[in-house]
């Protein structure tokens, strides 16, 4: 008698940006390769959006309501049949989270408005519930609550006692590495260790005095360390028309291209980043 064993099946993930542009040609080709060997492959939704109807989905009216795919996965992971295509997928800022709130919004999802200050007990439930969808939640929930790619403690100690020195770059390298040497955010860092328990605001004084509360962080102890930076932008402007204008002359001559990069865990590229663009 034979036994009865369910269909293979290849969960894909939807996710936001280049990868979910992409699925829209890859995605069809694994499924005509898939189907001649009897697989399927079902769709979920990790995507920020996804995540956050997910988080709203007990208040969201019967036809707008979205499962818990993120979830669903959590539990998959566990098992021995599980088969997940994970494309790479952001780690939102809440910027990110605002943004993508507003637009849900548009689209006629009744979702509240993000809450940059919770005072009520509503507007803290739904902060709670959009810090859930805020930084890298997806990888933690698919490695089974392990998101540390830190170098194991025997790793670290050979790499120690057995240093590998980087060989010379040779003076045929085209690269050019340019940074700040002046107005960056490590020029401007200011760490202090608090010596009494307290809280603290970060406020935006204008040219004329006015002042804006962009943070207050409430309930800090003593012995916390407090870290703040800023950057010029005047500077940093200054140094892309010096950066742009030098790779425009040594692309003439075929010898560079020019690359801008931030880490997308920063939430200060969604201003660094518009500001290379309008330069550009």
């Amino acid at each position: 008698m034979k036994r009865k064993t369910k269909k293979p099946t290849i969960v894909w993930t939807k996710v936001d940006e280049a990868p979910y542009l992409a699925s829209f040609s890859l995605l069809p080709i694994m499924r005509a390769f898939t189907k001649h060997a009897d697989i399927d492959i079902e769709e979920r939704d990790i995507s920020l959006a996804g995540r956050i109807l997910a988080q709203f989905s007990d208040k969201l009216p019967e036809d707008k309501k979205v499962n818990d795919d993120l979830a669903y996965l959590g539990e998959l992971v566990w098992k021995p049949e599980a088969n997940i295509m994970k494309l790479p997928n952001i780690s939102a800022s809440i910027a990110q989270v605002m943004e993508a709130v507003k637009e849900l919004q548009s689209q006629g999802y009744p979702l509240p408005d993000f809450p940059e200050n919770p005072k009520t007990e509503e507007e803290k439930d739904a902060r709670a519930r959009y810090d859930k969808c805020v930084g890298s939640v997806v990888n933690p929930v698919l490695r089974q609550g392990n998101s540390d790619r830190r170098v194991a403690e025997p790793v670290k100690e050979y790499a120690k006692k057995h240093p590998h020195k980087l060989s010379p770059v040779s003076p045929k390298s085209k690269s050019y590495v340019a940074h700040m040497k002046s107005g960056d955010f490590y020029d401007h860092e200011k760490s202090v260790i608090l010596d009494r328990d307290c809280s603290i605001k970060y406020v935006f004084v204008d040219k004329n005095g006015k002042e804006k509360v962009l943070k207050e962080v409430k309930d800090l102890k003593k012995g916390d360390v407090v870290d703040a930076t800023f950057m010029n932008r005047k500077k940093l402007e200054a140094k892309y028309v010096k950066w742009v204008g030098f790779s425009n002359f040594l692309r003439k001559k075929k010898r560079k291209a020019f690359s801008n990069h931030k880490s997308p865990k920063n939430v200060g590229r969604d201003a660094l980043f518009p500001t290379s663009i309008c330069i550009r």
